[in-house]
């Protein structure tokens, strides 16, 4: 521990809230008095190494990770990619006063990337732009995308409730057989597969009025088996739900509507996949998504989304983060258990072998990768089919999931890793902000740097530039 005093109210405050926690609750769990810990938000008072230690071992947070800001909210690194693009590149902010902003202002940190996003969505769309209603060019994906974050995609109330129903339903040959009939039984809620034709261009819809559920015969098995837990915990769980977007406070109803999908969809995966067992069972068969998968009649996608859920304390699962692309390159999801490696307004670093997996549809890629930071990362990456067939695309996606590397010991896809010398492979966030001069995938100029052309002698990158 370095003898410098830290001073981390805002962290202890954001870490209080994500838990829905009051003063008096925190600091009995720390067995120190409420108006200390008032102090320490306040920055009044110092962090001790021993509190910190206490904090981690209680919530278990990584110690590198919340004395330096990392986390749930708009860090130093996002606000480093906001601050290079042209539009304030010139100004010259230095990385410490986005560090010292980020972790001493994260409400007006989070208000610049939500600023800053509307800007790239008007790039998008410039017809928003001339709407009148500024929250227009909120776009529901980034707002639901921070919220989830900020939570660090795990919500202690809707694991309680689905762990009791899922266990009570739990059945080792079949999981949708038990939820059609909880459907039935319990909210008189007849389920049907039916022809896609008749639900035209939806996969699975609900009919109030006939206590109807239908479900496209298009859709793949485990996808059905998903679309039974969703609309049961639509119904099981709506006061649970309905106050978790109530206290949100999305900014209109279009947005407040796609976090309740993105709570029930969070709620159906923890009922398919009730946290305790999921969690025994991860931990025996060593992460491999195969076994799971079989043990839980779920697929890739759904086993690999849960796995970045598992934050319970006291009973965490290994830290992953999860993305998923299309063939194109458009990022569809991202989830991260603790931190997220890669930029958040731009793509993937092309170094990292996300891309390859489409190269060999249906086997897994790993690499170790290693951020400018030094932090080093296991992933494995492999590609998904989407959830129903149309005919009209390929229908393959790819996933990539990964972790810190002091974790991939406990991986069963890492056996054969040479942990103590381990074949490396730098990588970076978007190449606008990324910090390494000799990379021969650099796909544009570095933002605010001055290139170092000399035109008698080309280099391996494309885009030289004056480091520091």
């Amino acid at each position: 521990m370095s003898n410098a005093k830290l001073f981390l109210g805002q962290r202890l405050r954001r870490l209080r809230r994500d838990r829905d926690m009051t003063q008096t609750d925190m600091a009995g769990s720390l067995a120190i008095s409420p108006s200390y810990l008032n102090h320490l938000e306040r920055n009044q008072r110092p962090v001790t190494a021993g509190l910190l230690l206490k904090l981690a071992e209680i919530y278990e947070i990584d110690v590198r990770t919340f004395a330096a800001g990392g986390g749930t909210r708009t860090g130093s690194d996002e606000l480093a990619e906001i601050f290079s693009d042209t539009l304030l590149g010139d100004l010259g902010v230095p990385r410490y006063e986005l560090a010292e902003l980020a972790n001493n202002s994260p409400a007006v940190a989070d208000a610049i990337a939500r600023l800053y996003a509307a800007l790239k969505e008007v790039d998008r769309n410039p017809d928003l732009a001339s709407g009148g209603d500024a929250r227009a060019l909120v776009t529901p994906e980034n707002w639901v995308r921070d919220y989830i974050q900020q939570h660090r995609n795990h919500y202690p109330a809707l694991e309680a409730a689905a762990e009791t129903l899922g266990g009570a339903l739990s059945d080792p040959l079949s999981m949708a057989e038990p939820l059609r009939r909880r459907l039935k039984e319990a909210w008189g809620i007849t389920a049907r597969v039916v022809a896609q034709a008749e639900l035209g261009n939806a996969s699975q819809a609900f009919d109030p009025e006939r206590r109807l559920f239908q479900i496209s015969s298009l859709l793949r098995a485990e996808n059905r088996t998903f679309a039974l837990a969703y609309q049961l915990a639509l119904v099981e769980f709506a006061d649970v739900i309905d106050k978790m977007v109530s206290d949100a406070a999305p900014p209109d109803k279009g947005i407040g509507e796609l976090l309740h999908m993105s709570l029930a969809n969070y709620a159906a995966g923890a009922i398919m996949m009730p946290y305790g067992h999921f969690l025994k069972s991860a931990e025996e068969h060593r992460y491999s998504i195969d076994r799971l998968s079989g043990d839980y009649g779920a697929n890739v996608e759904q086993v690999a989304h849960r796995l970045t859920t598992l934050g319970r304390a006291g009973a965490r699962g290994v830290p992953f983060f999860m993305l998923r692309v299309d063939p194109a390159g458009n990022i569809s999801k991202r989830y991260a258990g603790e931190n997220f490696p890669f930029s958040r307004f731009g793509g993937t670093c092309p170094r990292w072998n996300l891309h390859a997996a489409f190269q060999v549809a249906g086997q897994a890629v790993t690499q170790v990768i290693e951020t400018p930071d030094g932090q080093r990362y296991f992933t494995v990456s492999r590609t998904i089919e989407r959830p129903i067939k149309t005919g009209l695309t390929t229908g393959l996606q790819a996933i990539g999931l990964g972790c810190d590397l002091k974790h991939a010991h406990k991986l069963h896809c890492a056996d054969g890793v040479d942990f103590g010398n381990p074949a490396v492979t730098p990588v970076g966030p978007a190449c606008a902000i990324c910090p390494r001069i000799d990379c021969a995938d650099r796909a544009t100029p570095p933002a605010g740097r001055m290139l170092a052309i000399d035109t008698a002698r080309k280099t391996i990158s494309p885009y030289p530039f004056v480091s520091g």
